[in-house]
């Protein structure tokens, strides 16, 4: 359901839609395709770090093998010769 207050919004955002549209900065195009560009670096950047500290961690999960027990410091007693 809706109230007056909903109506009255709506209202209000068709009227500003329908009125006259604002003058636009000149160089705002460029402006954003700049950021859009910087932003994308960014996020290959990003992607990259990411992908070597991936790489990385393989490295030395295949170096160090954790998931292997730790050997013996002391060998086991010899018996039955």
């Amino acid at each position: 359901m809706r109230d007056g207050g909903e109506d009255r919004k709506a209202a209000e955002v068709r009227r500003m839609l329908e009125g006259p549209h604002p003058p636009v900065p000149a160089g705002l195009a460029d402006r954003a395709a700049r950021r859009g560009a910087r932003l994308l670096r960014v996020r290959r950047t990003a992607w990259w770090l990411a992908g070597t500290v991936f790489a990385a961690f393989l490295v030395w999960a295949g170096v160090e093998q954790p998931w292997l027990p730790e050997p013996a410091e002391v060998t086991p007693p010899l018996e039955g010769w």
